[in-house]
């Protein structure tokens, strides 16, 4: 198994693993597979999830060297339960329940464990530079801290993010550094870009949505949650997914051409409507994004979309897979306290937006909305709007009490060096 460039300037071929640790490729594109894999016959679930994310991760690896740890990283990392909050075939996926309390300790912890692993072999140093629209900055500071050869620089915007998503990103010491950036998570993300392309600067490496090792645990819970529901309800599931950097998304769209049984997916995005635009009209316009309630997914040039356009090579072809709607902050509030008054559920923001998607556009037919973080990482937000206090999980109180430090710099990437 081999994977190009989304560019593909060069024709240059890699291993999974040479491409997760260049994490972007030399002609500034994303790494992806040269074909998709099949799940196969010999798929199964009833060993576990780490052992379910150990099958569909592995043909990704084929004839790589990293293969014959692959299973040990997979048992490390996936030691955290995934849910399911069942509602008669309108489920809510819950990705939550890791260190972070967000979806992004999947990627996050499968990412540092499979770096630590093969740079104890070679016996390099990498840096890992992260841009963070809010969860990712967290799961990445809590998954790399302490691990071997590795140096983490976490980069977020200024006012850009919650304040305990704040104090996630900047408890972290020793090998874990935090840069509150004067811009937003647009000027962040490319800042992280600009140092990449940056000849002067060596053992560089991302841990963003943009490195295939985010990507691949990602295609895991689509590939986990589908079959489990299409035992329990007798069809094909959609997935109504929150959408910011659309790496979340890219790992349903790979799930389903594994062969994952999935009917159909939507990306539902805030008040930042670079995709649904693109839907309408036919043009691709990335613009700079606006904050939202929902600041996770406050994107506005997603970098992930170089992988659904690879996916689907034409308009037609994508628009004929993809649909897309933006919700507003007013509909985030009122659909945190719906969800609330009629069923006791706590939501956070994100999961708003694609509950609101379910409600307003699937008129309440079966479909899993996918729950991205606790909502106690936003009480200052959701507890207004429901008049109570939302308990802390413990991982995220040990975090929130912890002292913080970050520096304040401009957008010139070179200041982080």
């Amino acid at each position: 198994m081999y994977f190009v460039s989304t560019r593909d300037e060069s024709g240059s071929k890699f291993t999974a693993s040479e491409a997760i640790m260049k994490g972007l490729a030399p002609d500034g594109g994303l790494f992806v597979p040269e074909r998709i894999p099949d799940l196969g016959p010999d798929f199964t679930m009833e060993k576990g999830y780490a052992y379910a994310a150990y099958e569909v991760i592995k043909p990704y690896f084929e004839g790589d060297e990293a293969l014959d740890d692959l299973y040990d990283i997979c048992q490390k990392a996936f030691n955290f339960p995934v849910s399911f909050h069942t509602r008669e075939g309108k489920d809510t996926l819950e990705l939550y329940w890791g260190p972070t309390s967000a979806f992004k300790d999947f990627g996050a912890r499968f990412l540092a464990f499979f770096m630590e692993s093969r740079l104890k072999k070679s016996g390099e140093d990498l840096t890992v530079l992260v841009a963070t629209s809010g969860d990712t900055g967290g799961a990445v500071a809590s998954a790399f801290h302490e691990r071997e050869h590795l140096r983490v620089k976490v980069l977020f915007p200024k006012g850009g993010v919650s304040e305990r998503q704040m104090r996630q990103l900047t408890c972290f010491d020793g090998n874990v550094e935090a840069f509150e950036v004067n811009g937003t998570f647009d000027d962040c993300q490319k800042m992280v870009k600009d140092a990449f392309m940056d000849p002067s600067l060596h053992g560089l490496t991302s841990a963003n949505s943009i490195n295939l090792g985010r990507l691949l645990p990602q295609v895991v819970y689509y590939v986990w949650a589908s079959f489990i529901y299409k035992a329990r309800y007798g069809r094909e599931a959609v997935f109504i997914v929150p959408s910011g950097n659309v790496g979340n998304s890219t790992g349903a769209f790979w799930a389903k051409a594994m062969g994952a049984p999935i009917r159909h997916i939507e990306l539902a995005v805030n008040a930042n409507r670079t995709i649904p635009d693109y839907l309408e009209s036919g043009e691709y316009r990335p613009r700079k994004s606006c904050h939202t309630l929902a600041n996770a997914m406050d994107v506005g040039a997603p970098s992930n979309m170089e992988r659904l356009f690879n996916l689907f090579k034409s308009y037609d072809e994508f628009k004929a897979n993809v649909t897309s709607h933006s919700v507003d902050d007013y509909k985030i509030r009122t659909t945190i306290r719906e969800v609330f008054e009629e069923e006791g559920y706590l939501i956070c923001p994100h999961t708003a937006c694609a509950e609101y998607v379910r409600r307003k556009y699937y008129d309440g037919k079966p479909t899993v909305v996918v729950s991205t973080a606790h909502p106690a990482k936003f009480e200052s937000i959701v507890e207004p709007i429901i008049g109570k206090t939302v308990a802390i999980p413990e991982t995220l109180y040990d975090m929130l009490t912890r002292d913080c430090s970050y520096t304040e710099i401009g957008t010139d990437y070179r200041d982080l060096f």
